[in-house]
This record gives C-alpha cells, sequence and structure tokens, in this order.
C-alpha cells in the first residue's frame, strides 16, 4: 500500500513538472501569436500572453505584399523557399544515399580520413566560408539565383546527412545484400530495391533536416541575394526589423507562416522519424 502511494505520488509530481515545463515552453509561442493578432505593431509590456483583440490584418498584409511593378512578392518570395528548400533536399539526399552506403560497406584509402573530414566540417559555421563563397559565385555568375544557394545549401548538408545515413546503414544486416547476390543481383539492384527501402527512416529524418536548414537559413541568403524578387522568407521576415523602429505584428504573422510548411512535415512524418532517430544511433 505505501509503495503505491509513493509511485502515485511521483506520478503526480512527475505530471506536475510536465506541465510546467509545457508552460514554459509555449509561452513564448502565444506572445507571438498575440503580437499576429493584435492591429498594432508595437511591442506589448503585458505579461499576459492571451490575445485581448482578434484581426488577421498583419497577416493579410505580409501576404500580400507587392513589389513596385505591383506583382505579388510574398507569393515569389515563398516559391523561392520551397523551391531552394527541395532542391537542396534532393540534391543533398542522391549524393549522401550513395556517400553514405559506400562509407558503410566498402573499404577504400581515406575512409577513416574521409568521414573525419565530413564531421570536422560541422565545426565551422556556415557565416565564415560567407566570402569565399560569394567569390565563388560572384565568378560562376550564380549571386541572386536560385541555383546559387541550392548548391550552397546542398555542400553544408551534405556532411550531417553523410554521417546520418552511414550509421543506419550500418545498422543493416550484410546477410541480406549476400543473399541477393547469390540470387544474382548487382551491387545497384541491391542498394535501390534491397538498402534504399530499409533506410526510409533515416532517409526521411535527414531530408527533413536537410529542408529545415535551407528554408531557416539567413544568414548567406541575406548576403548572396540582392534583389527582393530573389529573397527567401527568411530574408523577408529580416527585412520588418529596422534600425529604428520594428514592426512586430507583421514579423510575427510572417514567423508563424514560415514556421506552418515545418510544422506540417513534422506532422505528417512524425512516425519516420522516431524509427529514424533510434535505429540510426545504434549499430548491430
Amino acid at each position: 500500500m505505501a509503495k503505491r502511494e509513493v509511485s502515485l505520488g511521483k506520478a503526480v509530481l512527475m505530471h506536475l513538472s510536465l506541465i510546467v515545463i509545457c508552460a514554459i515552453v509555449i509561452y513564448p509561442v502565444l506572445w507571438v501569436i498575440k503580437m499576429a493578432l493584435s492591429s498594432g505593431q508595437g511591442f506589448s509590456l503585458s505579461a499576459n500572453p492571451i490575445p485581448t483583440e482578434f484581426t488577421l490584418s498583419n497577416f493579410k498584409d505580409v501576404i500580400f505584399t507587392t513589389d513596385s511593378n505591383g506583382s505579388w512578392l510574398f507569393g515569389r518570395q515563398f516559391l523561392n523557399s520551397v523551391v531552394i528548400s527541395a532542391a537542396t533536399t534532393l540534391l543533398g539526399i542522391t549524393l549522401a544515399t550513395t556517400a553514405g552506403y559506400a562509407f558503410s560497406r566498402f573499404e577504400f584509402p581515406g575512409k577513416n580520413f574521409g568521414m573525419k573530414m565530413f564531421l570536422v566540417s560541422q565545426m565551422f559555421p556556415g557565416v565564415v566560408m560567407a566570402i569565399p563563397l560569394y567569390i565563388l559565385l560572384d565568378k560562376l555568375g550564380l549571386l541572386n539565383s536560385m541555383a546559387g544557394l541550392v548548391l550552397v545549401y546542398s555542400t553544408t548538408a551534405i556532411p550531417f546527412c553523410v554521417w546520418m545515413l552511414k550509421g543506419y546503414f550500418d545498422t543493416i544486416p550484410k546477410d541480406l545484400e549476400e543473399a541477393a547476390i547469390m540470387d544474382g543481383a548487382s551491387q545497384w539492384t541491391i542498394f535501390i530495391k534491397i538498402v534504399m527501402p530499409l533506410a526510409k527512416p533515416a532517409i526521411v529524418v535527414t531530408a527533413l533536416f536537410s529542408f529545415m536548414t535551407a528554408w531557416n537559413e539567413f544568414i548567406l541568403a541575406a548576403t548572396f541575394l540582392g534583389d527582393e524578387r530573389a529573397f527567401t522568407l527568411p530574408v523577408t521576415l529580416q527585412h520588418y526589423v529596422g534600425s529604428y523602429s520594428t514592426e512586430w505584428g507583421h514579423f510575427a504573422a510572417g514567423a508563424i507562416i514560415v514556421s506552418l510548411p515545418v510544422m506540417i512535415l513534422f506532422f505528417i512524418l512524425q512516425k519516420s522519424l522516431i524509427g529514424g532517430l533510434t535505429a540510426g544511433g545504434v549499430k548491430g
């Protein structure tokens, strides 16, 4: 009886702790929603995160932004973000799956050194390479272009993707591939029809992280893009923050709009995310 009371007390304490933690995490989000639904552009000093008024004017102002020619600017910038993020994900995953499989299954000179170099490359933030990348893109004529950003984002995402996928490929039994070889399957057939389907959870995880990297990145996009029609959404949000004033309502509304696609992807892919994150970290 005493043990049951102790376990009940622990359960109550744990749930109360979780409620407090959730409240702390949700509080800033409620503040953003409050500013987005308020009519003014000022920063409210009230501690109450519940909106006292409800208006969609900030969302309308952000979504229906036009350029000097009257063209729908926000739609173009949203499309830029979607195309760049999707292309970065596709290119990064295509290169990372083949590289990760090679590092997992084959022995070749420089294998360990190559993996270490991938790891070392993750120690430096992208802003360190901003100037040399700017010079390279300028020489190639890729400034103010989606192709230039896709190349930059793909090269920064590939090291993480290779490490993630290599770890997952190590968990796939080699016996399956050896049996397929005995049946006359080629290495390419084994990779496409056996390994890739089994590695789907890890591919989904790495694809989502690649998408998020390209979708949320600001510094390199702001450095390489000068035409507002070529902007991605994070660069667009920055223009609501001025030197002397900030349009908090528009900024909050834009932040919510930018966050929605990633939130939707998380909900759609949550089952594969759990499997990929747990299985990829254990070898055997």
